[in-house]
């Protein structure tokens, strides 16, 4: 498949069978499009313009980088588990208004996970690892630093159960910053693989929607904990994610605001909810996608300028990242990776648990669901039968599981409005890796 578009004045072509991002200019741009079959009006194209832009297009052709055949490799899966989603804390200290866990609750009783639980969920993973000598938890909630004590000492018994198994865990956390204290803080800084920093960039969008149960902006504490966190982090990993909904569609000025802010490693998100003041409509995709292109500019600016950041969505790499099997294969829930509630179920993700529907068993009974498993495991991108045409799709692999179920009821039906910010963003990014060549090069 070959895809042509255009960024402003420049022009690109991505061929999606040998990854290659070629820049041509706006003629040959049109020619490929008509040669794809676009309606496009070709009628002032010169005839020695055609003809020089069709050796192009063949010479490219025949070096393997245009209109080559795409390799359909299987996903790489296997029955070895390798990470774990602990909700060591089904509550919170804040009552966001979009969050899809119920505001800490997931549609059931507050609660936190119990030591003996926490270490029953490690166990499991450790006996279902098969040859993996890494292992990923991830302590996420509700708000976990509310059970510090628990997420603790399940790291120190994690990394004592490994050691004597020849293995190594990797942790991370996410934490909307309230209970980021000194000695937390040094605690994650020094045990933590990475750390995940929730803040929806300005004052007043975050705190419009991130309220403490008395109805209070919960901005200034969460931003100064976090600020003092990433002082002592240094060079080890963390990233800010925020949000963006319906009522800050300016999400790009967010994001530079806590670039501004000393975060240099950001993620920004569309809201995945039903509140119709909130909630992102197929309407808005082109106010959004002005708002991908003004944030690449200021991005691509600042970077130039010494003042460079990390934002997540720009990060693409056609030329190195994951092998086809593994870009086909998804985000490996439901079969690697799974998602333990205080009580000790496991579902297959953070977003599916509670769902009575996805209980796939319980760290205490230490056996799985293999019928949803399954499903999971056979699940990637040549499932998902909508992705065939998309030029994104070895770089998305045909999006979000859970998004997909919870909108299209299958977890192989792509979800549309996720499917359309994708494939802008990429466009973005690829947009990126051209002007960094061009600098590279002298160019500019």
């Amino acid at each position: 498949m070959v895809h042509v578009f255009s960024y402003k004045d420049k022009h690109y072509i991505y061929d999606t069978g040998s990854s290659s991002l070629h820049e041509c200019d706006g003629t040959a741009a049109l020619l490929l499009r008509e040669k794809l079959g676009e309606p496009v009006d070709t009628s002032a194209v010169t005839p020695a313009e055609r003809r020089a832009c069709e050796e192009d297009f063949a010479e490219l052709e025949r070096a393997g980088l245009l209109f080559k055949e795409e390799v359909k490799e299987g996903p790489a899966k296997s029955g070895e588990v390798k990470a774990l989603c602990l909700h060591i804390c089904h509550d919170c200290n804040l009552r966001c208004r979009y969050c899809f866990a119920d505001e800490g609750a997931y549609h059931a009783r507050r609660e936190f996970m119990s030591l003996e639980t926490a270490k029953k969920a490690i166990d499991f993973l450790i006996e279902n690892s098969g040859g993996r000598k890494v292992l990923e938890t991830d302590f996420f909630g509700g708000e976990p630093l509310m059970n510090f004590g628990v997420v603790k000492e399940t790291v120190l018994y994690a990394k004592e159960k490994a050691a004597a198994r020849g293995k190594k865990f990797l942790f991370t956390l996410t934490t909307n910053g309230l209970l980021l204290k000194d000695d937390v803080a040094e605690f994650l800084n020094a045990e933590f693989e990475n750390v995940v920093l929730s803040l929806d960039g300005r004052k007043e969008v975050h705190d419009a929607v991130r309220k403490t149960p008395n109805g209070k902006g919960s901005f200034d504490l969460a931003i100064e904990n976090m600020k003092k966190f990433v002082r002592i982090r240094g060079d080890k990993k963390y990233y800010v994610r925020g949000t963006f909904t319906a009522k800050n569609l300016d999400f790009s000025e967010d994001v530079l605001f806590l670039a501004d802010n000393g975060f240099d490693s950001i993620s920004m998100e569309p809201v995945v909810t039903d509140l119709a003041d909130l909630a992102i409509t197929e309407d808005m995709l082109p106010r959004i996608g002005q708002e991908y292109d003004r944030l690449c500019d200021a991005f691509l600016a600042r970077e130039a300028a010494g003042r460079g950041f990390n934002f997540f969505h720009f990060n693409v790499d056609l030329e190195g990242g994951p092998c086809l099997a593994k870009r086909v294969s998804a985000c490996g829930a439901g079969n690697e990776y799974f998602s333990v509630v205080p009580n000790g179920d496991i579902y297959p993700c953070h977003q599916f648990a509670g769902d009575p529907a996805f209980r796939m068993g319980s760290v205490y009974g230490g056996t799985l669901d293999e019928g949803i498993r399954a499903k999971f495991r056979d699940s990637c991108l040549f499932t998902r039968k909508k992705c065939e045409n998309c030029f994104a799709k070895f770089i998305c692999s045909g999006g979000c599981s859970a998004n997909n179920y919870h909108y299209n009821g299958d977890i192989d039906e792509p979800y549309a409005i996720t499917c359309a910010m994708m494939k802008k963003r990429v466009e973005d990014a690829m947009h990126i890796l051209a002007e960094r060549k061009r600098r590279e090069a002298g160019e500019g």
